[in-house]
């Protein structure tokens, strides 16, 4: 399982053999069925998760109690409660698998003791949390300015397998409207 993990950081740099012996060593393989709460809100994030495969989801509760999906996480990335995570403090999101997941786990203390000792993972992870922040400051601007239909569109075009494997319900609320609207979107768009 580590190495999707080891050729996404060998993309942009070149790393020892200690190195990859402290990827093995310090990345803790896990699998969870279907369903399953692997960090629940209330709680600081143990870990920082990498998707080898399957699907995992962010989401919290709103006001009336309705879940709210933040974020769709498909293979390969990492996903956690971010600031949350880096700042050790209690998460208001619950993080579960949408299909079976395989996928490698690391603490935070463990992410510091690895960053410490290996520059090149230091790095990536910099640019790992760059990403995350990115990618929420682009959702933000996406669920701002684009109509639903655009964002639906865009988002096939780029997790054409995200249909195949994540309930209608979630990927509606990931893109900020009901069930409903998005099967209306649907169908127009299959006539």
């Amino acid at each position: 399982m580590h190495g999707q993990l080891l050729k996404l950081i060998s993309k942009d740099t070149t790393f020892s053999e200690k190195e990859q012996e402290l990827f093995g060593q310090y990345f803790e393989p896990v699998l969870f069925p279907k369903n399953h709460i692997i960090e629940e809100e209330g709680k600081v994030p143990k870990y920082l998760y990498f998707v080898v495969s399957g699907f995992v989801r962010l989401f919290h509760y709103n006001s009336k109690g309705n879940e709210v999906t933040t974020n769709i996480n498909c293979p390969t990335g990492f996903v956690t409660s971010y600031m949350h995570f880096i700042n050790q403090t209690k998460s208001d999101e619950n993080l579960e698998c949408i299909t079976e997941c395989e996928l490698l786990r690391i603490t935070k203390a463990n992410l510091d003791l690895i960053t410490g000792q290996s520059m090149v993972f230091k790095d990536f992870s910099i640019s790992v949390f760059q990403q995350s922040l990115f990618y929420h400051e682009n959702r933000s601007k996406e669920l701002a300015v684009l109509s639903a239909e655009e964002r639906y569109q865009k988002l096939i075009e780029n997790y054409p397998n995200i249909l195949q494997n994540v309930p209608l319900q979630y990927i509606a609320s990931f893109l900020g409207m009901n069930p409903k609207s998005l099967s209306r979107i649907r169908k127009e768009m299959i006539r």
